[in-house]
C-alpha cells in the first residue's frame, strides 16, 4: 500500500488513514520522518511482507526489488524498530499489499500501486488521480523529460500535484488536440502540468485525428511537428492511461470517433485505446484506418521510455487493462482494489518456459 499517498488522502478529508502514525515511518519525539525519502515507509512494508509473509531471503528480496542486500536488512530492522513487524497489519492493508505485488507478478511490472475505494461500485477515478499526483510528482527530476497521454482521471490528478519548480523538466503531449473541449484538451493538460512545475511544453498542434494517413505524415513532415516526434524518442518517462471502447468512453465523451466506426473497431477485435490507438486482447494494434490517422507520438517510442507508468480501472477497463499491459509493458501501474482483484482474476498467470 501506497503509505504517503494514504496520508495525503487523509489530510485532503478524502478519507481516514489505516494506519497509525507510527506506521507511517514518524517520530514523535522531533516530529520528523524516521524513514529517508516519501517513498520509504512503502517500501519497508513490501520488504517486511515478503520477508515475514512470503518468507523470502534477504537476497531474494533484493534481486525482486533491484536494490542492495544491505538495503534490505536496514528496512528489516526499521521495520522492527517501528514496531511494524508483529504480522498484525490490517485486513485491509494486507489485502492491498497482496494486491500490489500480486499485480507485479502477474503483468511483470517493476511496481503497483492500488488505491482503495469505499466500495465495489464506487468511482475509483478520484482515488487513482489522487495516487497518480502523489507517485508522479515523486517521481520528477532535474532535466527529465516527461510525455502525458490524457484522459479523465489524469486531469482529476492535476489536484494532487504540489506546485514546485522542477529545474530543466520538459513536458510533452503525447497527442493532437480536439476541436471540440467540453471538458478539456490534452494539449491543455500538458500544459496545466507544465504550469506547476514551470517546465517546458511540447504540443502536438494538430488534430487528433485528420482525415488520412497522407494528411498525417505532411503535417509531420512540413508543419513542423517533426521535432517533437523526435524529440520524444529521448523521454524519460511516461504517463498514459487506456479507454475502454464505448458509449463511456473518453473519445465518446469527446465525440471524436463515430458510432460506425466504434462498431467497425470492436467487430476488428478492438478493447481499448491508448493515445486513440485501437488495440486487441493481446496487445496488437487492429486493422482500422483509424490507427493510420491519429496524430499521437507512435507506442513504439513511448513503449522505449525506461519509466512507463499507466494509469486506470474501473469494471469496464479490466480487458483494455490486460490488453494495454502486452501493448505497454508498463513499469508501474496505478489502479484501484476491485480493479486489481479483477485483473489477479480474470489474467492468465506469465508462465516461464519449460525448462528442457
Amino acid at each position: 500500500m501506497n503509505i504517503a499517498w494514504t496520508k495525503l488522502r487523509d489530510e485532503r478529508g478524502l478519507g481516514s488513514a489505516k494506519m497509525k502514525v507510527e506506521d507511517e515511518g514518524h517520530d514523535s519525539a522531533n516530529g520528523k520522518t524516521a524513514a529517508s525519502g516519501r517513498r520509504s515507509p512503502r517500501l519497508r512494508h513490501r520488504i517486511a511482507w515478503m520477508y515475514y509473509v512470503e518468507e523470502m531471503t534477504q537476497s531474494a528480496i533484493a534481486d525482486t526489488l533491484g536494490i542492495g542486500r544491505i538495503t534490505v536488512g536496514r528496512m528489516l530492522s526499521e521495520a522492527r524498530a517501528a514496531h511494524e513487524v508483529r504480522i498484525s497489519l490490517s485486513r485491509d492493508l494486507a489485502e492491498l499489499t497482496e494486491a500490489e505485488i500480486g499485480l507485479q507478478k502477474k503483468y511483470d511490472v517493476r511496481d503497483a500501486i492500488v488505491a482503495p475505494v469505499s466500495a465495489p461500485r464506487s468511482d475509483p477515478r478520484p482515488a487513482i488521480a489522487a495516487a497518480t499526483g502523489d507517485y508522479v510528482s515523486d517521481m520528477l527530476r532535474p532535466n527529465m523529460k516527461i510525455g502525458l497521454g490524457w484522459g479523465q482521471t489524469l486531469l482529476g490528478s492535476l489536484t494532487f500535484l504540489p506546485e514546485r519548480h522542477v529545474p530543466g523538466l520538459a513536458v510533452v503531449s503525447l497527442l493532437g488536440g480536439i476541436t471540440r473541449a467540453r471538458r478539456a484538451n490534452p494539449a491543455e493538460f500538458a500544459a496545466q502540468f507544465a504550469r506547476f512545475f514551470l517546465a517546458d511544453c511540447y504540443l502536438l498542434a494538430a488534430p487528433v485525428i485528420v482525415d488520412s494517413a497522407k494528411t498525417k505524415q505532411t503535417l509531420i513532415e512540413r508543419c513542423g511537428l517533426s521535432e517533437v516526434y523526435e524529440f520524444s524518442k529521448s523521454l524519460n518517462a511516461v504517463v498514459v492511461s487506456v479507454g475502454e471502447i464505448g458509449p463511456n468512453s473518453t473519445v465518446s465523451l469527446f465525440s471524436a470517433v463515430s458510432a460506425a466506426d466504434t462498431a467497425a473497431l470492436r467487430a476488428a477485435g478492438a478493447v481499448g485505446d491508448m493515445l486513440f490507438n485501437f488495440f486487441d486482447i493481446n496487445g496488437k494494434l487492429v486493422d482500422h484506418p483509424l490507427n493510420g490517422r491519429t496524430m499521437s507520438i507512435p507506442i513504439e517510442t513511448i513503449s522505449a521510455a525506461p519509466i512507463r507508468v499507466l494509469v486506470a480501472g474501473g469494471p469496464n477497463k479490466v480487458e483494455a487493462m490486460q490488453g494495454a499491459f502486452k501493448l505497454f509493458r508498463p513499469t508501474v501501474v496505478i489502479t484501484d482494489e476491485f480493479t486489481a482483484r479483477s485483473l489477479l482474476k480474470d489474467a492468465p498467470s506469465k508462465k516461464k518456459p519449460a525448462s528442457s
